[in-house]
C-alpha cells in the first residue's frame, strides 16, 4: 500500500527507534492517527522539553536535568565508590534496587571495534581524571556480560590498577526465578565463577 507522504514520513521516523520494524512503527503511526489533536500536541511538546531540558552531568555524565546531577550534588553520596556504567538506563536500573549509595561514571558506550567505537569514544579520559582524587577507594564495573562490555572492563582493569584502587565487577549468573535447566552454559559458568559462601 503506498501511504500519502506525511503517513510515510511518519512511519520512516519512527522505524529509526532501536527495535522498531516496519509493522510496528506502522502501528505507532496509525495509533497516533487516531489520538485527539490535542494528545499528540503534548506528545510532541513532552519529546521537544525532554529534549531542550536534559543536560548530561559535567562530573559523571548521567543525563539529568542539571550540571552537576542530582547524584554527584548530593552530601548523602558515599564519595570512595565509582560505580562505572555503559549508559544512563543502566544507572537507573542501579538505582531502582535502593541498594548502592555511592557515585557513578556513564562511559555512554562501550568499547567496539566492529562498530568503530574504540577507547577514545567513550569517557574513558574523564574517568581517569576521576580517580586522581584521593577519596576514590573502589571502582565498580557495572558493564553487561556481553563480548562488548568484557573487553571495555579488561581494558578499565589495566588502566585503574596502577591507581592502587580495588575494581570489583558486579556479579553475573541466573536471575531469581528462573529454572536452571533453562539457562545457558554461559549464565551457569558465571553463577558458578560468581558464587558466595553462605
Amino acid at each position: 500500500m503506498i501511504y500519502p507522504k506525511s503517513i510515510a514520513a511518519l512511519i520512516e521516523h519512527f522505524q529509526k527507534f532501536p527495535s522498531v520494524g516496519p509493522k510496528s512503527a506502522q502501528r505507532m503511526a496509525f495509533y497516533l492517527l487516531r489520538m485527539p489533536l490535542t494528545e499528540v500536541e503534548k506528545f510532541a511538546q513532552s519529546m521537544i522539553d525532554a529534549k531542550q531540558n536534559t543536560k548530561t552531568c559535567e562530573i559523571c555524565f548521567n543525563m539529568s536535568s542539571s550540571s552537576p546531577c542530582e547524584i554527584c550534588s548530593s552530601p548523602q553520596r558515599d564519595k570512595s565508590t565509582i560505580c562505572v556504567v555503559a549508559e544512563t538506563k543502566d544507572l537507573i536500573a542501579i538505582e531502582k534496587t535502593n541498594e548502592y549509595k555511592g557515585l557513578y561514571h556513564v562511559l555512554q558506550g562501550l568499547i567496539s571495534p566492529m562498530d568503530g567505537i574504540g577507547a577514545d569514544d567513550i569517557r574513558i579520559k574523564e574517568l581517569l581524571n576521576r580517580l586522581t582524587d584521593e577519596n576514590v577507594k573502589e571502582i565498580i564495573l557495572a558493564l553487561s556480560p556481553s563480548v562488548e562490555g568484557e573487553a571495555t572492563s579488561l581494558y578499565l582493569s589495566k588502566l585503574i590498577k596502577p591507581f592502587g584502587i580495588k575494581i570489583s565487577r558486579i556479579a553475573f549468573g541466573l536471575p531469581v526465578g528462573a529454572d536452571l535447566e533453562y539457562a545457558d552454559e554461559i549464565t551457569i559458568a558465571k553463577a558458578i565463577e560468581g558464587r558466595r559462601e553462605l
